[in-house]
């Protein structure tokens, strides 16, 4: 097959790849309607049922740089497929279920289809013209958002208009239509680059995470001092320690670590968690000061689907934004827009800070804050490709998906914290709590800006088109190495 792919079907092939990504995204976040009644729908505990949120978020951290490392090893084609059908059989199962224990398998299931957006971002660089590259890029890291965006409006109407169960009937169907297209689409690109799984620095990086992470969402519950928060954190750092040593000298890394450790690749990770940090800060503030009670003096009385149609115009801001992101991607460069997009998210939370009365003002500061989102995203996987070898840009692109990851769990845990230390005589949280909320969320973008400073500049590669014959080459140095 001739690379790049002809221009009807490569943009086809983003449309393709976007919506797959749109899809599971959506997922993440479909519960949120009925996240209050999971336990009487489930039979179980309120701390039973908090899991069904949790899980997704852990399998989610998990997938993103082992399906990374697997679309290089394997074909990111046949990665995107398998993540598809993955997302398709935990919805099956959750669509099933009445009881915790299959809905938590369906949910962890869900969240390991999440490794379909890193793979699909490191493929478009292969599947694309030059001119349409970075906007695919663009578009299919938006995904993350507008996925999340469109969920809460979707799942609340669905709700509200049938059984629960459908909103997984309908992210089944959503699934075997990503299949399906994925399959006749995509096009299919020998990229395979060869070499063994590395299962042991898999087991351990899966366990490492899932010690910090847990510590992390569960901490304001647990309790931040207490003997199960501290033993599991300080537990998945100590194994996440002992992964990367053992990472270090393996001839096959699941991650290769010096690749990561260089300056363009490490600061852009840090500055991802920030910026990570920045979008679900937003995410968590905005529809809970929407839907308090007018009685407060200062909420705004919307209701779960009210909240959620005034929140959805930010993701499809993501979107718009896509060919804005292009243009700044090609004229002033990734690392340059990677800093304008984090400003431009610390200005949407400084607005909103001073915005608060009326549900359009926090529209407008939130649909800023989107667009911030949009363009650093973008940023973000085009400045990892450019400095990292093409054998490795699966993996790579995982690992910054990962660091977002943590950045958007760490946000999740803060202002949870915060809101929750500020509660005023009415048992809610206090106006001052979400305005703090508001210059953190400001705080870490601000951060992002200053980290992407000390980003050295990169030649971007990664607009280039990738030919058949620079792949074959790729997979034979490989192959010459591992033996």
């Amino acid at each position: 097959m001739s690379s790049p792919a002809a221009p009807s079907r490569a943009l086809l092939s983003v449309v393709t790849l976007c919506f797959g990504g749109m899809t599971v995204a959506l997922t993440q976040t479909l519960v949120i309607p009925i996240q209050g009644r999971l336990p009487e729908l489930l039979d179980t505990s309120a701390t039973n049922a908090g899991w069904v949120v949790t899980i997704t978020l852990l399998a989610a951290a998990v997938a993103m740089p082992i399906s990374g490392k697997f679309g290089d090893i394997f074909d990111k084609q046949r990665v995107l497929l398998a993540s598809a059908a993955l997302l398709a059989l935990g919805s099956l199962t959750c669509a099933l279920s009445d009881a915790l224990a299959p809905m938590l398998a369906g949910r962890a299931l869900q969240g390991l289809a999440m490794g379909f957006i890193p793979v699909g971002i490191a493929l478009m660089r292969e599947i694309t013209p030059p001119h349409l590259t970075a906007t695919g890029i663009a578009a299919m890291s938006a995904t993350l958002g507008v996925g999340g965006a469109i969920a809460l409006p979707l799942s609340a109407w669905i709700v509200q208009s049938f059984d629960w169960h459908a909103l997984f009937w309908m992210a089944t169907a959503l699934a075997l239509v990503v299949a399906a297209a994925v399959h006749l689409v995509v096009p299919h690109r020998n990229d395979a680059q060869g070499g063994r799984v590395d299962v042991a620095g898999g087991v351990l990086l899966a366990l490492g995470l899932v010690g910090a992470l847990v510590s992390i969402s569960k901490g304001h519950e647990w309790g931040w001092t207490s003997a199960r928060t501290l033993g599991l954190g300080a537990g998945g750092i100590v194994v996440l320690l002992a992964w990367g040593r053992f990472e270090l000298h393996q001839r096959a890394p699941l991650v290769d670590l010096r690749v990561s450790a260089r300056r363009p690749v490490l600061l852009t990770n840090i500055a991802a968690i920030a910026i990570g940090f920045g979008m679900m800060a937003q995410s968590i503030v905005i529809p809970q000061l929407l839907q308090l009670p007018t009685s407060t003096g200062f909420g705004l009385g919307q209701t779960l689907l009210a909240a959620g149609l005034w929140m959805a115009p930010g993701g499809l801001v993501m979107m718009a934004f896509s060919p804005v992101s292009s243009r700044l991607l090609r004229v002033v460069g990734p690392k340059t827009t990677l800093m304008l997009g984090a400003a431009v998210l610390g200005a949407g939370y400084l607005l909103a800070f001073f915005l608060m009365e009326a549900p359009w003002q926090l529209l407008i500061a939130s649909s800023i804050a989107s667009a911030g989102v949009g363009i650093g995203y973008a940023a973000m996987p085009t400045l990892i490709m450019a400095s990292v070898p093409l054998a490795e840009a699966g993996s790579a692109v995982g690992i910054n998906a990962l660091m977002r990851s943590i950045g958007t769990t760490s946000a999740a845990a803060v202002m949870t914290t915060v809101l929750a230390s500020t509660t005023s005589s009415t048992g809610l949280p206090s106006e001052s709590g979400y305005q703090l909320c508001f210059l953190i969320g400001a705080v870490a973008a601000f951060v992002g800006v200053a980290i992407t400073a000390f980003v050295p500049h990169v030649h971007t590669r990664v607009l280039a088109p990738v030919s058949d014959a620079q792949v074959t080459a790729d997979a034979d140095r490989r192959a010459t190495v591992a033996s």
